[in-house]
Order: C-alpha cells, then sequence, then structure tokens
C-alpha cells in the first residue's frame, strides 16, 4: 500500500528471487513503495492498469510478451506512463527501442542495484535517466541512421523478430501477441525482406551478431 506521499512502484521481472531483492532494496527506502509485482508482460499491463504506480520498473526479457511490447501496449493506452527499464541487455538496438517507445529510464542490471533509486525518484518526476554504463550506447543510438536494417523495422516488427530469433514458431508467436497465424506470417515476410534475410537461421545469426538473445 503507498504511504502518504511515496513513490508508487510496479516491479516486473521473471525471475522471483530478482523481485524479492529489488522490492527489499526499495521498500527499505524513505519515500519508495512497491505497491505491486509482476513476473511477465501481459500481467505487468494488468497490474500497471490495477494500480496506477508512479514508476512501473520493468525487465525486458521474459517468457510471452517482452518487456518492450508491454511497455508499448501501456504506453499506446496511457500516454504519461512512467516506465524505467532495468535489464541485461547493454547495446544501442534495445536503448534506441524503449527510447522511441517514450520510455523515461533504461539503468543495466549490472549496476541497477546501485541506480535504481536515483533512477526511480527522477523518472517519477518525468525525466529521462540513462545509466552511465549505457552512455557510450547512447551516443551509438542517437546517431544510428536509416540505413541500418534494424531502424526499418516497426515497434511490432522487432517483437516478433526477436520471437523468431529465438526458435518461436509462427503459431507460438501468434498465441504470446494475440495475433492470427496469417498476421504474424505477413510480418515475417516483410522483417525478411527488410532485413534480406531469407530463413530464420539468418535472423537467428543477426539477432546473436548484434547481442540481441538473452544471455
Amino acid at each position: 500500500m503507498n504511504i502518504k506521499n511515496d513513490i508508487s512502484v510496479l516491479l516486473v521481472d521473471d525471475h522471483e528471487v530478482v523481485r524479492a531483492g529489488y522490492s527489499r532494496l526499495l521498500e527499505a527506502t524513505n519515500g519508495i513503495s512497491v505497491i505491486a509485482e509482476a513476473d511477465d508482460g501481459g500481467s505487468a499491463y494488468t497490474e500497471y492498469f490495477n494500480h496506477k504506480p508512479d514508476v512501473l520498473v520493468m525487465d525486458l526479457s521474459m517468457p510471452g510478451i517482452g518487456g518492450l511490447e508491454a511497455s508499448r501496449r501501456i504506453l499506446i493506452k496511457d500516454k504519461a506512463a512512467k516506465i524505467l527499464v532495468f535489464s541485461v541487455y547493454e547495446n544501442e538496438v534495445f536503448l534506441t527501442r524503449a527510447l522511441d517507445l517514450g520510455v523515461l529510464g533504461y539503468i543495466s542490471k549490472r549496476s541497477a542495484s546501485q541506480v535504481m533509486i536515483e533512477a526511480i525518484r527522477q523518472v517519477a518526476k518525468g525525466e529521462i535517466y540513462v545509466g552511465h554504463e549505457l552512455m557510450p550506447y547512447l551516443v551509438k543510438a542517437r546517431s544510428l541512421v536509416d540505413g541500418d536494417p534494424l531502424t526499418k523495422l516497426t515497434p511490432r516488427e522487432f517483437e516478433i523478430f526477436l520471437l523468431l530469433a529465438d526458435s518461436k514458431s509462427v503459431s507460438n508467436i501468434a498465441d504470446l501477441l494475440n495475433l492470427s497465424p496469417k498476421t504474424v506470417g505477413h510480418h515475417t515476410t516483410s522483417i525478411k525482406n527488410k532485413l534480406d534475410i531469407s530463413d530464420i537461421a539468418g535472423l537467428t545469426r543477426l539477432a546473436i551478431r548484434l547481442e540481441l538473445m538473452s544471455p
């Protein structure tokens, strides 16, 4: 329960031990209250609108709907949502995608325990916060040009690209994203054409090369 004027937080991560650790950290901090938790993107969406937290702390790599897609859906419905990503991914691709969606903050799990409190307080004020270790990637992210193939993908295509690269079938992806297999098939064709890649193995190799797969 939110106490007085505490910053209310919804904490989203698919690992219970990770959530427990950060929950203890935040609850021990004056002025911050964890009002709910979720373990995947779908439940993050539901819990966000159930509780309307001041800040949503979102992992990216989770079963089913990932953190980027969940953030996209939340921001479509509530443009004022204040989302802070904390992720193992430290590269310009994910950073660019998150910021372009309207996410306000991005920190790496490598340093999250040291900077999360500061990041939450800044994001709660509507200010952008990017972790110090991600600054070199921020420079790269802002220098990406239209010629970079991944910048040609829409947010939906990028999400499907990641699922295809992770060996998910068209029917699996359709179930996860609540789409028809035909729609996923059309997106898959578009992705291959835009990236000039003819097969799923090629998509997987590209994702690995760009360090977009879960460690």
